[in-house]
């Protein structure tokens, strides 16, 4: 099967919060938005914020569904830097592995910057 396009909806409670921070903190593209949703270019993907029209006014633990959106980079090191200039607590980690840092969207979604050199190795 040939896929056209490929990207992740993220439902979100704190709607006007988190486009914010994908655009101004992350530095995303707009692609196009609604009154109840905002398109962002994610690399060869897309990045759809969404109003969570489901949310009933109680949040749960087993509500939440566990993702971490993974962002490979040139530079993890200089990104994380940018964001804690901006106020956004990052955990920057090297490992043998590669290195990462993570971070929280405004509404507890789980996000990382990854060195693109290390995760390029494992594709050969």
């Amino acid at each position: 099967m040939k896929l056209d396009r490929t990207g992740i909806i993220l439902y979100t409670i704190k709607y006007k919060a988190c486009v914010e921070f994908y655009q101004n903190s992350i530095g995303l593209s707009v692609l196009f938005t609604t009154d109840s949703l905002t398109c962002f270019e994610f690399g060869e993907a897309y990045l759809m914020v969404e109003v969570d029209d489901t949310f009933n006014g109680v949040h749960t633990e087993q509500d939440r569904i566990k993702t971490c959106l993974r962002m490979n980079v040139q530079d993890v090191k200089k990104i994380a830097q940018k964001l804690t200039d901006k106020g956004i607590q990052v955990d920057y980690q090297e490992h043998s592995w590669g290195t990462v840092a993570k971070f929280f969207d405004p509404d507890g979604n789980l996000c990382a910057f990854k060195d693109s050199e290390t995760f390029e190795k494992q594709l050969t």
